[in-house]
């Protein structure tokens, strides 16, 4: 089973940040503006928590906060879940399911390396499904 470093390697290993003093409209745009749902949220020691539009809907509009003056620290997720490049996707998702989240930074001493969703890892199990059953099917057929 492939890795989490392998998935980063095929996607990208961009991280979008935004820092906790940030309007949550701020972070939405981000969002938007780059078509992703969750960004990590970073302060000058690094990472803090993660938003995502789950955030946004459960901690922002069910609570009537208006997201051009609310700040991002008061609608993150503070314990924030997170995986090793080590990680293999089928323990990523495991973990992901057990945890209930749908992002996860991947950080390896310390070091922020990639941010993966459980897209990301749903895309990539049914691509490597995909390719063994070929294989299966060229090897019964030859």
């Amino acid at each position: 089973m492939k890795k989490i470093q392998e998935l980063l390697e095929g996607k990208g290993a961009s991280v979008w940040s935004i820092g906790p003093d940030a309007t949550v409209f701020d972070a939405l745009t981000l969002m938007a503006e780059h078509r992703i749902g969750a960004l990590l949220v970073v302060d000058d020691n690094g990472p803090v928590g993660l938003i995502s539009e789950r955030d946004y809907a459960r901690e922002g509009i069910l609570r009537g906060r208006a997201s051009r003056d609310t700040p991002v620290r008061d609608i993150m997720t503070h314990r924030v879940v997170c995986a090793t490049p080590e990680q293999s996707l089928e323990d990523a998702m495991i973990l992901m399911t057990e945890k209930r989240v749908r992002h996860l930074p991947v950080i390896e001493d310390g070091q922020v390396l990639g941010l993966v969703s459980i897209g990301d890892l749903v895309k990539s199990i049914i691509s490597e499904q995909k390719f063994i059953i070929e294989q299966l099917e060229h090897y019964i057929n030859s």
